[in-house]
């Protein structure tokens, strides 16, 4: 376990993950970023997509949105708005949330719609399904 490094997933409602992984790539605010051992320390926001941690040959995904990360002395600290496995995911209420963004999305002449938080509903339920269809 030399090449490994500590990672920590909280949400304000529970601890989702605490293990010693190969290696983390997370969605950050302007991209996805991967993280080894020996990574030089920062400080991120995190945007809408899908986190994939290695242990070994294993791979594990979570759904994540919003949040921080803290990457310094092989930890990695996520501080995440939401974050779920994929078996915690309700598929049915993510397809739902997905066909009520786009409707709205694709609803002409609303001058009262919100376009930053249909695309971000979007973005959410797209990343719930595509983590959801990984536990199959």
């Amino acid at each position: 376990m030399a090449d490994t490094l500590s990672l920590e997933i909280a949400t304000p409602m529970r601890l989702v993950v605490a293990d010693m992984v190969d290696e983390v790539i997370a969605p950050g605010s302007e991209g996805y970023f991967g993280v080894l051992r020996g990574h030089a320390p920062f400080l991120t926001t995190l945007g809408v997509g899908e986190l994939t941690y290695r242990k070994g040959r294993d791979e594990y995904h979570l759904a994540l949105a919003g949040g921080f990360a803290e990457v310094r002395n092989d930890k990695v600290i996520i501080l995440a708005d939401s974050a779920e496995k994929p078996e915690e995911i309700d598929r049915d209420r993510a397809e739902r949330a997905r066909q009520r963004a786009e409707q709205r999305l694709g609803g002409r002449g609303q001058e009262d719609i919100d376009y930053a938080r249909c695309t971000g509903a979007l973005a959410r339920a797209l990343t719930r399904l595509h983590v959801a269809g990984r536990s199959q």
